[in-house]
């Protein structure tokens, strides 16, 4: 991993590979590792950069509330440093509430977007209420939410068979530290609802969804794209698709590279 510097906080990225910019941002409690199996794939034609968002794997906190904003602020320092100007980003559920906060902070610097088991929404009340009741949780047996919380990103009848695979997402989500965990609870709780960018936009949108994820209700995501262009890849899995779905994931993603 290499590290930058970006307000005094230390960042961790990694990058791959030559040609288009490809910028992979994790979701909440995962780290750049998730992409591990699919960067091979990926950066045989394109320049892949792995972001650690703020909080999160190797890079370090940067308050006790990390908007969605401050993490593509990052995002964009990152890129600003490696002299990128255009890249398709890529972002896995909280990755893709900064995907989209980058698109609306950067539009010039968009060459295509994928949204990943992820929506472009803004928290319903009911929300809002649970990820209080998470930071409380985190805050009083931080092991067993984590543990927890990984099992229920996955559909009910694949938790059984990706047992060992759950058990490393668990691994990697435990080096979380509690602070990074609580200031993401807190910033995508209050993240802006960005539903106008998937019909106004000039770049190439996907959106990934699962018809049994667990966090987000298929049926009412699907409805974010009525009367736009985005296309849709619909697996029939739960909310891990670059686990649960690995094989078709990156056949799906290198289909959209190809073209963008």
């Amino acid at each position: 991993m290499k590290q930058t510097l970006f307000k005094n906080t230390k960042i961790a990225y990694s990058e791959t590979g030559k040609g288009t910019t490809v910028v992979l941002l994790h979701g909440f409690l995962e780290n750049s590792t998730m992409w591990n199996s699919h960067i091979e794939a990926l950066s045989k034609r394109n320049r892949v950069i792995c972001i650690d968002l703020l909080g999160h794997g190797q890079t370090d906190c940067l308050g006790y509330l990390h908007s969605m904003e401050d993490q593509a602020d990052m995002v964009h320092y990152v890129l600003h440093e490696l002299k990128i100007r255009k890249a398709i980003l890529i972002g896995h559920s909280m990755g893709g509430y900064i995907a989209l906060a980058f698109a609306e902070l950067y539009p010039e610097m968009m060459k295509g977007l994928i949204l990943m088991n992820s929506t472009s929404r803004a928290d319903s009340e009911e929300r809002k209420t649970n990820r209080d009741r998470a930071v409380l949780a985190v805050k009083q047996n931080y092991t067993a939410f984590i543990r927890m919380s990984i099992a229920n990103l996955f559909s009910e009848n694949n938790r059984e068979r990706l047992n060992d695979d759950i058990e490393l997402v668990r691994k990697e989500a435990l080096k979380t530290p509690l602070q990074g965990i609580v200031a993401a609870l807190e910033g995508m709780k209050v993240r802006n609802d960005r539903e106008v960018l998937l019909h106004f936009a000039t770049y190439p949108i996907l959106l990934i969804l699962g018809k049994q994820d667990p966090v987000l209700n298929y049926e009412e995501n699907i409805t974010q794209i009525e009367n736009t262009k985005v296309e849709l890849v619909t697996f029939d899995d739960g909310h891990m698709s670059y686990i649960e779905n690995r094989e078709e994931l990156t056949k799906v993603l290198l289909s959209f590279l190809k073209k963008t």
